[in-house]
């Protein structure tokens, strides 16, 4: 009696919260299941701790050890004979992942099975539903070292036919190779097990080659990393490197920000736009500190003299310096990513000014400034060349003093910033448009409007230019450390391209492309990799079974006894002589059959 109200009891908790959270939303907390265990549901865009041994897309429950309060103390255990209670447990805070002894695991594994099976209609469980796959984690007290169990039903149709139960066991860091497997003893032990004569095998392995290629292995630790992942069919031995006839996926996270990006000086030109926009929606603008050169004044006014001259035919030796010396400061780009993106064309009046004015230090430095230009232009003093199609205020000032007829300029609250803000935006679009054309065709016209478009709000338009800026950063950097030509960028960009037309910006989100392995060969060849592992599967379809070995430099589970994530010991002297630390993970598959 005791059994069967404990199996009734789990499959109606599991099933009433699948129904109560619906399809399509994975709750954000755990339930408490009897006095110490807690049950979550993990799935869609959550991120499943699972992954890593499992590659099902369904949503799976995740069982881990409750963290103890007074209510799950003085909760009594007979309750769980009441289905109903099910109803009533209140969502809990998800806590840090505790682990269940792995006794009590495969308790709650066995009970699992029982629900799931078919045959057993002395429990009562004709009437309930086929429940997500099942992952207990579990502490590693035993000899196998045992950190996940497992258990996915098969199907036919809407019935269960039986279950693949999966251990997980991992043991490290270690730095001896010789405790290493050996693949045809994995292969043995895997048709011994599952009395299979054919094995086939399939190889795994991933590089970080940001961090190969860069001299110092800081970038690392921003949260950006560049690595390729290559898999291919018919492994010969342990920690084999992958093959030129393998599938290579490159994949890509990059924040923004890096001092050391060739691009660093549009990034910091980027964050004053966004100043701007914040202080246009918030009331409260940030100032850049005054600089210690010529500050955004005298630029302006210097800048005013050498049109006014200009005008009057004294034209001034070295004007044309200048406006090069501009074409650089902004372009802020070195000779690789030159040979990639093409050369910024000429600066109009208003891109220049934005040039100088993007130092300015305070509203009334700003509101200075404006009042010198609107002056100049009212006065007739200057007759500044603007590119066609421009659309901010400022242009069309201009326009209106060709004809000697300007409105009234109240620079009054939100006005200059507003102002700023808006040749800001078209100077910056201009500089990125310029880099993705580059040569003609380079860049889908139809990405272009989206990104420069200006039938949206100046915010939305600011959020479009953050993204291009991502997208370049991306680029800069398969240029400058990887030495990608323009045939393999090109496919990224538009990758990149595609994913923020349809999203906001995301600088943690990892984009991949599919590459050749020998476009990348040179910085693996030589190198250690992160995760390394083979795949030994024989049967087919819901037949098939799987051994997975895989060695890596940190702990695919979390431990609890160690915090080591792999990296080097203490005992590295170069890079010739790096004492790697290794942890390694073994994954077995068992099935049950009910039918």
């Amino acid at each position: 009696g005791m059994l069967r109200g404990k199996v009734v009891y789990i499959n109606v908790f599991i099933s009433f919260r699948i129904r109560e959270e619906g399809k399509d939303s994975i709750p954000e907390h755990a339930y408490l299941y009897e006095t110490d265990v807690e049950i979550s549901l993990v799935g869609g865009s959550c991120k499943s701790p699972v992954e890593q041994f499992w590659s099902g897309s369904s949503a799976a429950c995740i069982l881990q050890k409750a963290t103890h309060n007074k209510e799950s103390d003085s909760m009594e255990e007979s309750r769980a004979d009441d289905a109903v209670y099910a109803s009533e447990v209140l969502p809990k805070e998800r806590p840090a992942a505790q682990a269940l002894p792995v006794g009590r695991a495969k308790q709650l594994i066995s009970l699992y099975t029982m629900m799931q099976n078919p045959n057993m209609s002395y429990l009562g469980r004709s009437d309930l539903v086929v429940l997500p796959p099942l992952w207990a984690r579990c502490d590693g007290s035993d000899p196998q070292h045992t950190y996940w169990l497992g258990a996915e039903p098969l199907r036919a149709g809407s019935k269960v036919t039986g279950l693949n139960i999966y251990t997980v066991s991992c043991r490290g860091p270690t730095a001896d190779k010789t405790c290493f497997a050996n693949l045809e003893e994995l292969k043995m032990e895997h048709k011994i097990r599952h009395h299979s004569s054919v094995v086939t095998t399939k190889g795994f392995a991933r590089y970080e080659l940001i961090a190969a290629a860069a001299i110092e292995d800081t970038i690392t630790e921003s949260g950006s990393n560049i690595c390729v992942d290559i898999t291919w069919n018919g492994v010969e031995k342990i920690l084999e490197p992958p093959p030129l006839v393998s599938a290579a996926t490159l994949s890509i996270a990059l924040e923004l920000g890096d001092p050391r990006s060739p691009v660093f000086q549009l990034y910091q030109e980027l964050q004053f736009l966004l100043a701007l926009a914040e202080g246009l929606k918030m009331g409260v603008t940030k100032w850049p500190e005054p600089s210690e050169s010529e500050s955004a004044l005298k630029l302006v006014q210097e800048f005013l003299t050498d049109l006014k001259k200009k005008l009057d035919g004294d034209d001034v030796f070295g004007n044309k310096n200048e406006t090069e010396k501009i074409k650089c400061d902004t372009a802020a780009v070195d000779s690789c990513i030159k040979s990639i993106f093409g050369e910024r064309g000429e600066l109009d009046f208003t891109e220049q000014l934005w040039c100088k004015m993007k130092s300015v230090s305070s509203y009334q430095e700003l509101i200075d400034c404006f009042t010198l230009v609107i002056k100049s232009l009212e006065r007739g003093e200057i007759q500044p060349w603007i590119h066609q199609g421009s659309s901010s205020f400022l242009s069309q000032l201009i326009q209106q003093s060709y004809h000697g007829k300007m409105e009234d300029v109240s620079l009054r609250d939100i006005t200059p910033i507003q102002m700023l803000l808006e040749i800001g935006l078209e100077k910056m679009k201009k500089d990125y448009v310029n880099f993705f054309i580059g040569e003609p065709g380079t860049c889908s016209l139809l990405f272009q409007d989206y990104f420069i478009s200006t039938s949206e709000d100046l915010q939305e338009q600011v959020h479009r230019v953050q993204k291009l800026h991502h997208v370049l950063e991306i680029m800069v950097s398969c240029t400058g450390l990887l030495q990608f030509r323009h045939e393999n960028l090109f496919p990224l960009t538009q990758i990149c391209m595609k994913y923020y037309k349809e999203n906001p910006l995301n600088e943690k989100h990892v984009f991949q492309l599919p590459i050749r392995p020998g476009l990348v060969k040179k910085f693996y060849q030589n190198d250690n990799p992160e995760v390394w592992k083979v795949e030994i599967s024989s049967g087919h379809g819901q037949k098939e079974v799987k051994t997975t070995w895989q060695v890596s430099t940190s702990a695919p589970v979390e431990l609890g006894t160690s915090d080591n994530s792999g990296f080097f010991s203490d005992s590295t002297v170069n890079g010739s002589s790096e004492e790697r630390l290794y942890f390694i993970t073994t994954t077995q598959c068992s099935q049950v059959q009910f039918t």
